[in-house]
């Protein structure tokens, strides 16, 4: 999801990319939409995968799903590096095939075995749905896709955040409340105590590398800083070893020079991909450099490790003394907005099953935010479980939170796909009634946790239905799946319920 919102900023915020007319521009976005789409669809939970392979495991049919499943990773792979090479991409397998020997497998089984195959058969919807969209991408490159634009992609600033100056909440950010200003006053304490000790510690001529290294360690949480930290240690001690070598074995300046053009290249490549591996290109780089100005390499080598030791100690410990921030005390408004997030993509089912005609942006803008919210509260998650011990406050429950979320995002794609696709005879009142509950119930929870200072009120969602859905057919397999997977979600929220009522109660009383 964080790679998902990247790509949407870098798309979106363009206005070059957006209001551009040439093939280009159209294509960047009509893919984007799609693969966002593909993804839904391989998140979506149909049934209880562990069930279908206790009653179909015998019956040979999975391998066939294992088959196509693989290849259409593959196909995935193939697509990716094609356009990011800028060819026009060619596809690797017809699956028409597949489909094909996965239906007549299906046969088979109902021939043989007489058993219900609505799960195969779902499934297969589903597997039919991705390769639909994998195949309307490599037809963008087929056609002008000048008139391929869907009308609800049209409105593209709708799918960034935009942020206005706001005095009141650079007011509120002015507070030891908040996060940011602990932070900017963690930092300045410490950049304050680094100058001071370069000062007292004459290391070397080139003290400001633990200045330096204090203020590209030092993160708002504790977790990141101790990531960083590490990655920092490793990757100067690992290069400072590596630069030393290559200035004993190497003395041609030529081939030094060469060196350093290809550290300097590879430093500033993978900073941002992978930056152990970039500090450990960067030693060698400013090592190979110095001893251009035929200065002593070994010892800017050891005025590098104790520098950064330095500045790696004084970041780690004041991320423990200084104004700390701990994921624990922050992460009830990570969930408050998750479940937010949640409620908002259920209540889509509602509109749907209430005869609202669909909105194709509002859908989408509400999936982004379950995507986005529970990326966020994963990631709080594991920075919390790196914090010490100590503070790792109900470390258990908010797992459970993060099980039972997860749990509940997946069926409630799967659930409003297949509310999308039912004919209107199969929706019933008994599916808004359903619906209601889940939802009642899911605003209940999110009224347990208090919102941030200055957020909105949570606002519940008000949906007219027509009277007529009771006398709608709730005897068809079509309506008796919707309130299975109805009262699945239904018992999920009422877990996610007593989860976060059990977590409340328990910091209250603490």
């Amino acid at each position: 999801s964080e790679h998902q919102d990247n790509v949407r900023e870098q798309l979106f915020r363009s206005k070059k990319t957006i209001r551009d007319t040439t093939k280009i521009g159209r294509l960047l976005i009509l893919i984007f939409t799609d693969i966002i789409d593909l993804f839904e669809q391989s998140m979506a939970t149909h049934y209880d995968y562990e069930a279908v392979r206790e009653q179909f495991g015998q019956t040979g049919v999975l391998q066939h799903f294992n088959l196509t499943i693989r290849r259409l990773g593959n196909e995935l792979e193939h697509l990716s590096y094609q356009i990011n090479a800028n060819r026009r991409p060619k596809a690797l397998y017809n699956f028409k095939n597949d489909l094909d020997r996965i239906r007549a497998a299906i046969e088979k089984v109902e021939k043989d075995y007489q058993i219900n195959t609505l799960p195969l058969k779902k499934i297969l919807i589903n597997i039919r749905n991705l390769i639909q969209r994998i195949n309307n991408i490599y037809g963008y490159f087929d056609r002008e896709s000048k008139n391929s634009f869907r009308k609800e992609e049209t409105d593209l600033s709708r799918f960034i955040e935009h942020k206005d100056i706001d005095f009141k909440q650079l007011r509120e950010n002015l507070t030891l409340k908040s996060t940011l200003f602990r932070h900017a006053a963690r930092m300045a304490i410490v950049m304050g105590i680094g100058y001071l000790l370069s000062l007292a510690i004459n290391v070397g001529n080139h003290s400001y590398w633990i200045l330096l290294t204090i203020m590209v360690i030092l993160k708002p949480g504790f977790s990141l800083t101790k990531q960083r930290n590490f990655q920092r240690l490793i990757g100067t001690i690992i290069g400072g070893i590596g630069g030393a070598l290559i200035l004993m074995l190497v003395t041609d300046e030529t081939s030094l020079f060469i060196l350093l053009l290809l550290f300097m290249v590879a430093t500033y490549s993978l900073i941002r991909i992978n930056y152990v591996v970039s500090v450990m290109f960067m030693t060698p780089y400013i090592l190979i450099m110095f001893s251009f100005l035929d200065m002593n390499t070994l010892t800017i080598l050891r005025e590098r490790i104790v520098d950064t030791l330095i500045g790696s100690g004084l970041a780690f410990l004041s991320s423990y003394i200084i104004l700390p921030n701990w994921e624990s005390d922050q992460v009830q408004t990570t969930m408050r907005k998750l479940l937010i997030a949640n409620y908002r993509y259920i209540a889509q089912a509602l509109k749907i099953i209430a005869g609202q005609p669909l909105s194709i942006t509002d859908y989408k803008l509400a999936r982004k935010e379950v995507y986005i919210s529970t990326a966020n509260m994963a990631s709080a998650f594991q920075r919390m479980i790196t914090e010490p011990k100590s503070k790792q406050k109900d470390a258990k429950e908010i797992n459970k939170f993060v099980v039972f979320n997860h749990i509940l995002s997946s069926y409630s794609v799967t659930l409003l796909n297949n509310v999308n696709d039912a004919d209107n005879a199969s929706l019933t009142g008994e599916h808004v009634r359903i619906v209601r509950k889940t939802l009642f119930l899911l605003a209940q929870t999110i009224r347990l946790f208090e919102p941030e200072e200055g957020e909105a009120e949570f606002v519940e969602i008000e949906v007219d239905t027509p009277p007529d859905l009771d006398h709608n057919n709730i005897d068809s397999e079509e309506s008796r799946l919707i309130t299975e997977q109805l009262n699945f979600l239904n018992r999920i929220v009422i877990d996610l319920n007593k989860t976060c009522s059990g977590l409340v109660k328990h910091r209250a009383v603490a």
